[in-house]
């Protein structure tokens, strides 16, 4: 991959309303090479990574969107050490505004570039538990003011009914002395993978484009867990895309980069 060195990475900020107090998260807007963006501005990104990770596990994602000429924003959730020492004051407060960040998010990136919504294009989601964020956000904020609106979700997926969920069993539960280390106390695994067990099972958005990728290397999502989420979406009344490459684990998401790229591309984000 070769960037343009007249690529704009600017360090911002994207406020969280969960808190008492107002409280920011560090993120990055990318800003394509203005002869890219003198061609008009097709579309723009609002990004997020999963539990206990941190914005850089999807650095590719935006940089090779940027490649492209299509300028987003890449955020960080609040409570998640490796992007910043940002606390939680409750759990109640992150489930009910973490998604909202995706609004913050693009707010952030329209005071950093001026282009018009209804001639844009836009592209959301993440990786794991910010896939689920990218879902929830479409089915509870209002985006219609854009001229398409495609959703992003990498490393996620539904388990079957009566099945011990991955974040049940001792291979995942060995990781959790060091995970828990790494969020905020208030959204402590034992807390948070219940939380999203259990909001994988009740979306209901509909009407929404959204793509679907996961590595059938991807132990957490399981097998199939990605069809049974497609065809719950399906059944709701949105429009889905599946890939599964063999090679995508969920532990590497940035591997994910060159699927998104040509997948978008396909579908004329590009132009």
């Amino acid at each position: 991959m070769s960037l343009p060195s007249s690529l704009r990475v600017k360090k911002v900020q994207v406020p969280y309303l969960g808190n008492r107090e107002r409280t920011t998260t560090n993120a990055f807007c990318f800003i394509p090479e203005e002869k890219k963006l003198e061609r008009g501005i097709p579309s723009v990104f609002s990004f997020t990574h999963g539990f206990t990770s941190h914005k850089a596990s999807i650095l590719n994602w935006a940089l090779r969107l940027a490649e492209e000429g299509v300028p987003g924003v890449l955020f960080d959730l609040p409570g998640h050490y490796l992007g910043g020492f940002t606390e939680v004051d409750s759990f109640e407060g992150f489930t009910e505004n973490a998604h909202r960040m995706f609004s913050s998010a693009l707010a952030v990136l329209k005071e950093n570039l001026s282009y018009e919504e209804s001639n844009t294009k836009l592209i959301l989601g993440g990786h794991s538990l910010g896939a689920l964020l990218g879902l929830k956000t479409l089915q509870e904020e209002d985006y219609s003011v854009y001229q398409k609106v495609q959703s992003i979700a990498v490393g996620f997926g539904l388990p079957p009914q009566g099945v011990t969920h991955i974040f049940n069993t001792p291979f995942y539960k060995s990781t959790l002395a060091i995970r828990a280390q790494l969020v905020s106390a208030a959204i402590h695994p034992d807390k948070t993978f219940p939380w999203i067990k259990e909001q994988k099972e009740a979306l209901s958005l509909s009407d929404q484009n959204i793509y679907l990728l996961t590595g059938e290397d991807d132990v957490v999502v399981g097998k199939n867990g990605t069809e049974r989420l497609r065809d719950q979406l399906m059944e709701l009344g949105n429009n889905v895309s599946l890939e599964k490459p063999a090679k995508l684990a969920h532990h590497l998401p940035e591997n994910a980069a060159p699927h998104i790229k040509k997948w978008l591309k396909d579908q004329g984000f590009f132009s």
